[in-house]
């Protein structure tokens, strides 16, 4: 437990601060997850709005220190490739 105030002061900060980043980590996985359910549905161009709506987001989490800047390129990545498979098919 923390003892002195700054201690105290720092780990009330971390707790704020978690649950800022707890709520912007789901809002990412809610818009990740419309992609996958597009993709999933084979709708191409429901799939496409959504990676649309989705790539901003991700790279909002890059700048706000929720995820890696690789780590967003490579989900983005992915996912506009599997969107772009789906529509040649």
């Amino acid at each position: 437990m923390a003892n002195t105030l700054q201690s105290k002061k720092r780990a009330r900060q971390a707790e704020r601060a978690t649950a800022v980043n707890k709520a912007r980590r789901s809002r990412i996985r809610t818009f990740l997850r419309k992609v996958e359910e597009a993709i999933a549905s084979g709708n191409a161009e429901e799939a496409a709005l959504a990676l649309k709506a989705a790539q901003p987001e991700l790279m909002r989490g890059v700048t706000k220190g929720v995820y890696h800047k690789n780590t967003a390129s490579r989900k983005v990545s992915r996912l506009a490739s599997r969107v772009k498979a789906l529509a040649k098919a």
